[in-house]
């Protein structure tokens, strides 16, 4: 699989300076945990859910979670669990299927080996699981259900902790909780491919909702949370973790209170005016904020539960022809001394040892969404992706 993928080669040929790489749930995990992008959710309890991986593999998502938690009643788990097995049982059967990563949200850590040991030969297509509320207490007793199904399948299985407890909220308890959930994935750390941030829990916790107005950012007690998470597992020291960015509820709008926060000029330029009516009127002005606003906070990848949300996620994660000259500058061999610089767009100062972790994980994400050819930006990308 790869990014942009659904798309014609002589198409992303115009688009790319550097085309995204192919990798395959056996890549390794940093490249993995990289090309998440997307992450799009389905409840487990679809009845075409087969059909539906499909239908959005090929439009371009390569990551999704098969829920078996919040989305789903508490009536509907067993069942939910008898569909899963038969549509990725089903899935397994078909040849050559070109499939995204799957990941399958479970509630207790019990549900982890059942459902590998019932899979039975379909486990090889399932990347891991996404664990819920995690926390050092709760989080182990996942994480080691993990491991004894790992061993018992003989398939590499990742997980993907949900950071979204009140522990980790309240600011009484939160560095503890931070530090707790360190230790816990330390521990496991060649199997923990990404962090997940459940923000839609946090506003809970105090009885808030964000409307389509307003990003995670503009909520305080939510935005200070972020903030911590990156602070204390997110770092670009060698002891972090990937941390995504958390999902976006809205697909469309019926009333406006202030502005759109799409500025006319890019779409004027390429002659795309009514692709940005379509994206305000259905939220994703907000979205696009909201992502941009994730990348500046050392977030990478993003929870979505629609699919249109999944192109402005990959649009938004290519890296920039100028993004891209300036990491290589950067990372040159004769700098490693370090130094300061002028950026060959002659717009900026490269700072060698300061903006060398910048540029390290920016040529990560270059690898795994492409380089932007010098006269792309986010519209073409965007527009180039949507189905014809």
């Amino acid at each position: 699989m790869r990014h942009f993928g659904h798309i014609a080669p002589e198409v992303r040929k115009r688009l790319f300076h550097r085309e995204p790489c192919v990798f395959t749930p056996d890549s390794p995990a940093r490249l993995l945990s990289a090309a998440l992008g997307a992450t799009l959710y389905s409840p487990a309890t679809r009845p075409r859910l087969a059909d539906d991986v499909l239908k959005q593999a090929g439009r371009g998502v390569v990551s999704m979670v098969l829920c078996l938690e919040d989305s789903i009643d508490d009536a509907e788990v067993g069942p939910g669990e008898e569909n899963l097995v038969r549509q990725l049982t089903a899935l397994a059967g078909l040849p050559d299927a070109d499939l995204p990563l799957l990941f399958i949200r479970v509630r207790a850590p019990e549900q982890i080996p059942d459902l590998v040991r019932r899979l039975g030969p379909a486990v090889r297509l399932l990347s891991g699981f996404v664990l819920p509320k995690f926390t050092a207490e709760r989080g182990i007793p996942f994480l080691e259900a993990l491991s004894t199904a790992e061993a018992e399948s003989g398939r590499r299985l990742f997980a993907m902790p949900v950071l979204e407890s009140p522990e980790l909220l309240y600011r009484e308890s939160r560095v503890e909780t931070l530090e707790g959930i360190f230790r816990a994935v330390d521990k496991y750390r060649d199997r923990v491919l990404a962090l997940r941030l459940g923000v839609t829990d946090f506003c809970s916790s105090y009885g808030l909702r964000r409307g389509p107005d307003m990003t995670a950012y503009d909520v305080q007690v939510v935005a200070s949370v972020i903030a911590d998470v990156v602070n204390m597992l997110g770092r670009a020291d060698g002891t972090g973790f990937t941390v995504t960015g958390p999902v976006w509820e809205y697909f469309r709008v019926q009333e406006r209170m202030f502005k759109p926060l799409l500025r006319q000029s890019p779409f004027l330029e390429v002659q795309a005016a009514e692709l940005r009516e379509k994206l305000i009127e259905h939220a994703m002005d907000g979205l696009l904020r909201e992502i941009s606003l994730d990348q500046a906070n050392g977030l990478l990848g993003k929870t979505c539960i629609h699919p249109s949300h999944v192109l402005p996620v990959h649009a938004l994660s290519v890296v920039s022809h100028e993004e891209f000259s300036d990491a290589q500058d950067i990372l040159r061999p004769e700098r490693g001394g370090g130094g300061v610089l002028r950026s060959a767009y002659t717009n900026k100062m490269n700072e060698v040892k300061p903006h060398r972790a910048w540029a390290e994980r920016t040529l990560l994400r270059a690898e795994v969404f492409g380089v932007a050819n010098e006269d792309i930006g986010f519209v073409e990308l965007l527009a180039a992706g949507l189905p014809s």
